[in-house]
């Protein structure tokens, strides 16, 4: 059973920055495709950004391409997303998932994804 353990989440002031962590027991290397989602209450949940290991690419909403970077540390089994220039908008409870693969232009589909983690709060104030 895999496991994702997502950590990180604060509240901050607009401006600010945050970093987010995922932990994903096993070996990282299975999983073609890692990637960040978050879902704001009364809104459906958003792809944010993905890291596909195969290609080796990366690619982000446009929401938050220019502010945010995700990278990966495979040595630590752990995902990160670097939030830069945090905007009220922001606001979400942010997650990771797993899959074995995913498309430039279909990343964000959460059918990509097996597993997920619970989830970490990130709260923007103004």
């Amino acid at each position: 059973q895999v496991q994702l353990v997502e950590s990180g989440g604060d509240s901050v002031q607009a401006g600010g920055s945050l970093r987010l962590s995922c932990s994903v027991s096993g070996d990282m290397s299975r999983w073609g495709c890692l990637g960040w989602f978050r879902q704001a209450p009364g809104k459906e949940r958003e792809g944010v950004a993905v890291f596909n290991r195969a290609g080796g690419w990366t690619a982000y909403a446009g929401s938050v391409k220019g502010r945010f970077t995700i990278s990966e540390d495979n040595a630590k089994s752990t995902l990160y997303l670097q939030m830069n220039s945090l905007k009220p908008e922001d606001t979400a409870k942010y997650f990771c998932a797993a899959g074995r693969s995913c498309y430039p232009n279909s990343w964000s589909s959460q059918n990509n994804y097996n597993y997920w983690g619970q989830g970490t709060q990130v709260t923007v104030s103004s």
